[in-house]
């Protein structure tokens, strides 16, 4: 079973599959044509976090996640809002577009490791989906071109990003053939010379001379000094399951798992999904998970993460009594440091392998330019770091960025019950505990709970997604929430549901171009004779 956020990338991965390859294989082939046909959500330039749970059912989470580069220090950028510490953007933008905003990427060296892991097809051969399609180009999409439109301003300010995305100075068209002919040859490269090529080879000194002469810092031995690092995944309990999510620096494993904790005192299925108790619950869980994340989830190679506080249910009964279930209230952080936009795809064989595997170049087209030579986008990774100095988050060279990516696996007697994930930037974490929450305290079926309607709040306004009715909107206001009415609360979800029977189902929501793709069937059974005359 494969899902992915494009069904150009939910084929490729089939394919292999369909050839013998294994999840691992699938997920690479798929997340490599993402990077061709969703390219407004992921590249090679990007990072993230690929979650494998191998044949033999142990968990690593291959950290591809993209750091700061060496010339990068706490003061390099002004602070918009210093007054505002949910504000990270910084004057003039330069935090979030531009060849400032780039930081060094990591998603070729997690995919190349996965590959050498447990994948039975090289490099060369997993690209070659990709190539195709950059070279032949694929369909744009509704989304891709509603994509283009919110980023429009920013893509017309770069002619080579704009040729592609906004032809003739609108937003490519539905149906319109997208190619990228540069970036076919570069993907070829990559597959003659493996992921050297961007990291310190030729591909890199090109990306990174094109970027210094854009006023960047990123350079090509930033590149060739990256490195991808193995991590064991947080795991926690609720009532009865087990989750398996990724450790810091991604804020994803601590954060679900405490508020999952949080939850697990209260009767949440007899309030009822999408009732204003519920909700309310989960709103007063984000803003206390958000509050403990903004001072004390970071790199841990720079900050010792509180990791075994913040995930214990000591802690989580003793945050649960702060709790008002009649008002909401501002939530401080319990711990301190010391104490310690996006694509998302989820992919299983039939051998026990599961793959769930987040990455990203951050905002909508990363730092939104092209370089032209080698026909990538660059992420805006330096937008995620805290432009004030001497906190959790702040910059600092060689410091790996701290996402919200929520690769998830939920297992029940010790094996796989569901597999999910999604994109959404900070929206991300909170979407996939909601779904969780949804298929186990709610019994939802896959499909239901990828398309539920979601809530978010970092501490600031309650977002709440139209399919909220108004009546449940207003309740939540009366208990003292800020209510920001929202089309949408993060990406498309990509799950997998393990049945009993060993049979799998794959859903996709609506919130992007989420396509499940199944193999069923099989080859023919063993000791049959169709032919038995003929010699064997």
């Amino acid at each position: 079973m494969v899902v992915t956020n494009h069904p150009a990338a939910s084929a490729a991965a089939a394919a292999m599959l369909a050839e013998g390859g294994t999840a691992i294989d699938a997920a690479v082939a798929g997340l490599l044509a993402l990077t061709v046909c969703e390219p407004m959500m992921v590249g090679l330039f990007g990072g993230g976090m690929f979650h494998m749970r191998g044949a033999d059912g142990t968990h690593t989470v291959l950290d591809g996640q993209s750091i700061a580069p060496a010339a990068a220090h706490a003061t390099m950028f002004t602070p918009l809002k210093p007054e505002d510490p949910l504000v990270i953007e910084a004057v003039g933008r330069e935090n979030v577009v531009g060849a400032r905003s780039v930081a060094v990427p990591g998603n070729l060296l997690a995919w190349a490791a996965a590959l050498e892991r447990e994948g039975r097809f090289s490099l060369a051969d997993v690209l070659q989906p990709a190539i195709r399609l950059a070279r032949r180009g694929f369909l744009a999409t509704p989304y891709l071109s509603e994509c283009a439109a919110t980023a429009g301003a920013d893509l017309l300010a770069d002619p080579g990003i704009a040729a592609i995305f906004m032809p003739d100075g609108a937003p490519v068209k539905p149906g319109t053939r997208v190619v990228n002919a540069a970036l076919a040859e570069t993907l070829e490269t990559i597959a003659k010379e493996g992921p050297g090529a961007l990291h310190g080879g030729s591909v890199g000194a090109s990306a990174t001379a094109e970027i210094a002469a854009r006023g960047g810092i990123l350079t090509n031995a930033d590149l060739a000094g990256h490195s991808m690092i193995p991590r064991a995944p947080v795991r926690g309990t609720y009532r009865g399951y087990e989750v398996v999510l990724p450790p810091p620096p991604s804020a994803a494993g601590v954060h679900v798992v405490q508020m999952l904790n949080f939850l697990e005192g209260f009767d949440v299925a007899g309030l009822g999904f999408g009732s204003a108790g519920e909700l309310h619950l989960k709103a007063e869980a984000l803003k206390m998970a958000f509050a403990d994340r903004a001072a004390a989830t970071a790199d841990p190679a720079f900050i010792p993460v509180p990791v075994g506080k913040l995930t214990s249910k000591a802690y989580a009964d003793q945050r649960r009594a702060e709790f008002d279930p009649a008002r909401t209230r501002a939530w401080p952080a319990g711990v301190t440091p010391g104490e310690a936009h996006t694509t998302h795809l989820t992919v299983a064989d039939a051998e026990g392998r599961i793959v769930v595997a987040t990455h990203t170049i951050n905002s909508l087209f990363g730092a939104r330019f092209l370089l032209k030579e080698t026909g990538l986008i660059p992420n805006n990774y330096m937008a995620l770091f805290n432009p004030r100095p001497g906190l959790a988050n702040s910059i600092a060279p060689g410091k790996r960025v701290t996402t919200s990516m929520s690769p998830m696996v939920i297992l029940k007697d010790g094996k796989p019950w569901a597999a999910l994930g999604l994109p959404g930037g900070l929206r991300i974490f909170g979407s996939a505990f909601q779904a969780a929450v949804s298929l186990i305290d709610h019994g939802m079926t896959l499909q239901q709970a990828v398309e539920a309607p979601r809530i978010w709040t970092q501490g600031g306004p309650v977002e709440v997604e139209q399919g909220f009715p108004a009546e449940v909107a207003d309740a939540l206001a009366a208990k003292g929430h800020t209510i920001q009415r929202v089309p949408h609360v993060g990406g498309g979800m990509c799950a997998i549901r393990f049945l009993e029977d060993g049979m799998m189902e794959g859903a996709a929501c609506w919130r992007a171009d989420g396509t499940p793709v199944g193999l069923a069937g099989g080859l023919a059974r063993a000791g049959v004779r169709f032919f038995p005359d003929a010699p064997r």
